[in-house]
């Protein structure tokens, strides 16, 4: 391990007062770190922190939250030079951690610290979508319906089982999506019920929706899951799921480096964890775009490090 002296955290505001993160924090400062902290107030600030954070010579920067302050964090070093690009770390504090878990991170706030200070940074791809870039996770459909609608006091009380109980609710009443899906190797049209484009393996609050995935392959995965009409219908899709990377009758799983859907409509769409409605969405592979820090066995890599 190499020890960085120098280093921001860039934390969510509603965690600002878990005692936990706060004797963390000085834990390390007595320990002869200089981790400074910058708590937010409102979106867009982790963004701007981060360009600050830069501009002020700090090594590497901590996202502080969950999946959404990671990925605004991402965002502002995304708009930078990529030789000014510090490496970033993680401290996970939100309520489903997607990115965190996926990664092997620790959860509790000493350990996560720790990681994110001493770990040697490894290159990772990002994914590029219009003007907005994500590590994990982009999820259209259904998923991102369920994202976006999931209320903050029932995150808080279930983590990530609240999202599970409002797909249950959400299969019974959604209208399928229309339009068409083209990547270099082929093209489709289906009524969609999901689709997620992924660099991480999962979403939703654990659910493992791109078993393939690597952090620093140049790909792509892509899983589509088309509409259903029945029950068994359903019960069939989500078997398929389950025994992905496979595809099926309902679900194709592929990669590639490029994707783009034309709707016939708006389209709910979540980059980590982050709602939009659009009528197009493309993905292309920005590839080792980013550095981060990350556990040194971490399974999410297709370089193995010594």
């Amino acid at each position: 391990m190499e020890s960085c002296q120098s280093a921001r955290l860039i934390l969510n505001g509603k965690s600002a007062q878990f005692p936990e993160v706060r004797e963390a924090v000085f834990t390390l400062r007595d320990s002869g770190f200089d981790l400074g902290v910058v708590v937010t107030w409102e979106a867009g600030d982790a963004r701007r922190f981060a360009c600050q954070s830069v501009e002020a010579g700090v090594e590497r920067i901590i996202a502080g939250g969950g999946d959404g302050t990671i990925n605004e964090v991402v965002n502002g070093l995304m708009s930078l030079p990529e030789d000014q690009r510090v490496p970033l770390g993680v401290l996970p504090l939100g309520s489903a951690n997607d990115f965190a878990n996926g990664v092997g991170l620790p959860l509790e706030p000493l350990p996560a610290l720790k990681m994110a200070m001493n770990a040697l940074p490894v290159e990772t791809d990002v994914v590029c979508s219009g003007q907005q870039y994500f590590v994990n996770m982009a999820s259209c459909g259904i998923g991102a319906e369920v994202t976006s609608t999931t209320p903050e006091p029932l995150k808080r009380f279930l983590g990530g089982g609240a999202y599970s109980l409002m797909g249950a609710l959400k299969a019974w009443s959604y209208q399928p999506y229309q339009g068409q899906l083209r990547w270099p190797e082929g093209h489709s049209r289906a009524p969609l019920f999901l689709l997620a484009v992924a660099n991480g393996t999962q979403a939703g609050g654990g659910q493992c929706l791109a078993p393939s995935a690597r952090l620093d392959d140049g790909l792509l995965d892509v899983l589509i899951v088309r509409d259903f009409t029945s029950l068994a219908e359903m019960r069939q899709a989500l078997a398929e799921i389950e025994a992905l990377p496979n595809s099926g009758d309902f679900v194709t799983y592929f990669q590639t480096t490029q994707l783009h859907f034309d709707g016939d409509g708006p389209l709910p769409v979540t980059l980590d964890g982050e709602p939009f409605h659009i009528d197009h969405f493309e993905a292309t592979i920005e590839s080792r775009a980013i550095r981060m820090l990350l556990p040194p066995a971490c399974s999410l890599l297709s370089t193995k490090r010594a």
